[in-house]
């Protein structure tokens, strides 16, 4: 008979404690607590939640999985605001200016909204920022580009907004609490595009780019300049991104069709992971690679569906 050190290559060990450098499968003697030990594999998963209040296509959002706040949207332009305490969403101040396709980032109590479509009709591109402060919303400085289907990420005291459209940009700039500086482009134009981290330490990834066609295109930026990274598994576009430049989390979008494909980016390479529960694409998110929430989109219409990202696994006590 085969055994566990056979294939492992050590003994059990016994250990006062938490086995030090643990390796996946690996099983220990927990002499502190008389028990053994087992190190799982972490495994992700998407879980349904409670539906938002108005269902949307192109939201913004910033917060985290149990401190989520969303805004805007559409079909038609939508200013509504809601909250998200990690299991309902409720409606609190609506934004000053109704818009879709727009970038958002920051907390539930302290977020920016910035470009977007003001339109129900013919398109009537923005350059409008609102800051939130916990309760309601307040015009400041505009971007010095006009745009949708931007990214952005950050705080509201140091910002990064990147990409764009109309025609695929690639104009980046950085905010610092009252305006917005332009500052080195990104390496190729593009729009509805992902982004995650900080405006010193940020990631974009994956867009429409210039011919059309949508993108597994990766860059990561250095608080200076952008240079290309390796690319995601499946070229997308209209999906969401959070997370930070060494630990994102990219879900959703169209390829073509609309698609459900979770990847999870560790600082050096995309890796497929569980898939959303509703493919969709112009949906929201906010969080980290670990716990993050999506949310509205269109999946054949516009929904107002949740889902919740967490991780499972690691440290086990076996019990028989």
């Amino acid at each position: 008979m085969t055994t566990y050190k056979e294939v492992v290559g050590t003994g059990i060990l016994d250990y006062a404690g938490n086995l030090p450098n643990v390796v996946e499968g690996q099983v220990w003697y927990n002499s502190t607590a008389k028990d053994f030990r087992l190190n799982t594999p972490l495994v992700g998963a998407w879980a349904t939640g409670n539906n938002m209040n108005t269902a949307r296509a192109t939201p913004a959002g910033a917060g985290t999985q149990t401190a989520g706040l969303a805004f805007g949207g559409s079909f038609p332009a939508k200013n509504e605001t809601e909250t998200y305490n990690g299991t309902n969403w409720t409606e609190v101040n609506n934004l000053n200016t109704a818009r879709y396709s727009l970038a958002g980032l920051g907390t539930q109590t302290a977020a920016l909204a910035f470009g977007g479509d003001k339109a129900s009709g013919s398109p009537e591109i923005f350059n409008g920022t609102e800051i939130w402060n916990g309760t309601n919303w307040t015009e400041v400085n505009n971007l010095n580009t006009a745009r949708i289907y931007l990214a952005g990420c950050g705080t509201t005291s140091a910002a990064l907004a990147f990409g764009g459209r109309p025609d695929a940009k690639n104009e980046t700039e950085v905010w610092n609490g009252t305006n917005w500086t332009e500052v080195n482009n990104l390496t190729t134009a593009r729009g509805k595009l992902s982004g995650a981290g900080t405006s010193t330490a940020a990631l974009a990834f994956a867009g429409l780019a210039p011919d059309d066609e949508p993108t597994d295109l990766t860059e990561s930026w250095n608080g200076t300049n952008w240079t290309e990274v390796n690319d995601l598994n499946t070229a997308r576009m209209v999906g969401a991104g959070v997370g930070t430049y060494t630990a994102a989390l990219a879900f959703g979008g169209t390829t073509g069709d609309l698609t459900a494909v979770t990847e999870t980016w560790n600082g050096t390479n995309w890796t497929e992971v569980a898939d959303l529960n509703t493919a969709r694409r112009y949906l929201g998110g906010v969080g980290t690679n670990t716990a993050a929430l999506a949310f509205g989109g269109d999946s054949g219409s516009a929904t107002a569906a949740t889902e919740e990202w967490s991780i499972g696994g690691g440290i086990k006590t076996i019990t028989s």
